[in-house]
C-alpha cells in the first residue's frame, strides 16, 4: 500500500516521495537554525556559571553589578552596596569583565 503511494505521482504531477524530502529538509533547517544554536548557547552559559569563584565581579540578570563573596552548590553570596545577599547561580547573566554584546 505504502509502496504504491510512493510510486504513483500525486494529483499535482510530482511523486509523493518528494513530500517526504520536503518535510525532511524543513526538519533539518529547524534543527540547524533553532535547536543547535540554542543548545550551544545553553552549554556555554552552564560552563560560565560553573567557573564562578569568589572575588569575581558579575552582572546579575536584573542589571545590578555585584562581587561574589563565596560560592556554594546552587547559591552564591554577593556583596551588593555593603550588604551580603544570597542568590541563585542562575541569577548571574555575565561576568562584568566580559565585553557587552550589542542587542539585535
Amino acid at each position: 500500500m505504502i509502496f504504491a503511494l510512493l510510486q504513483q505521482p500525486a494529483a499535482g504531477g510530482q511523486p509523493a516521495w518528494m513530500n517526504f524530502v520536503f518535510i525532511g529538509g524543513m526538519g533539518l533547517m529547524f534543527y540547524f537554525l533553532l535547536i543547535r544554536p540554542q543548545s550551544k548557547a545553553r552549554k556555554e552559559a552552564e560552563a560560565r556559571l560553573a567557573k564562578l569563584k569568589a572575588g569575581d565581579e558579575v552582572v546579575l540578570s536584573s542589571g545590578l553589578y555585584a562581587t561574589i563573596d563565596r560560592v556554594e552548590d546552587k547559591h552564591i553570596w554577593l556583596k551588593l552596596g555593603g550588604s551580603l545577599v544570597k542568590a541563585r547561580r542562575t541569577a548571574v547573566a555575565t561576568l562584568a569583565s566580559e565585553p557587552e554584546t550589542p542587542q539585535k
